[in-house]
């Protein structure tokens, strides 16, 4: 009986000691990451690291226009006209399309970018222009899209066009009708 309660003991020791190493091991690792600076979630003034984005150029301001074109019975079209982006920075804009029939459609949006020579530093990270679009009769949608342009674009270049041509997919009324 003796035996167990010093072996008891020496257990509860051992688990107070494992849970206070595991307790003094927070400050010791936020310690070694901020010496090594890695991980560091707070600035020493206190301001959280990660909101600023230091791949922003605020130095210049580049101009997106905004266009719709639709193939089809519906009304397709950016709601803002123009929006003013820093290179780097992450920027939304939505584009708005209704279903104007009286059946469920299909569609795709195919974009395309002017100048031409600013495709390959327009960077979408979400675009409705990813997948087809099905849109049930009436319907209205407001489809977002998430970009921004890579600081590496020619300093020249102030302005640039987004277009969209919004069409239905071909076959779809058959498959729409059954």
């Amino acid at each position: 009986m003796k035996l167990n309660r010093t072996m008891l003991g020496k257990l509860l020791v051992v688990a107070a000691l494992m849970f206070g190493f595991g307790y003094a091991l927070v400050p010791v690792y936020k310690h070694m990451c901020e010496m090594l600076g890695i991980n560091v979630l707070t600035q020493a003034d206190g301001t959280v690291a990660y909101d600023k984005n230091t791949q922003i150029d605020k130095s210049r301001t580049i101009t997106i226009e905004l266009d719709g074109n639709s193939q089809g019975p519906w009304r397709f079209r950016p709601t803002a006209r123009s929006v003013d982006v820093h290179p780097g920075e992450l920027t939304t804009v939505t584009y708005e399309v209704v279903n104007t029939q009286n059946r469920t459609v299909q569609a795709q949006a195919i974009p395309s970018y002017a100048p031409q020579s600013v495709t390959p530093h327009f960077k979408k990270v979400e675009c409705f222009c990813f997948k087809q679009q099905t849109l049930k009769a009436n319907e209205a949608k407001q489809m977002p899209v998430v970009f921004y342009i890579d600081p590496a674009l020619p300093r020249e270049v102030k302005t640039i066009t987004l277009s969209y041509t919004f069409f239905e997919i071909a076959g779809t009324q058959a498959v729409a009708a059954k």
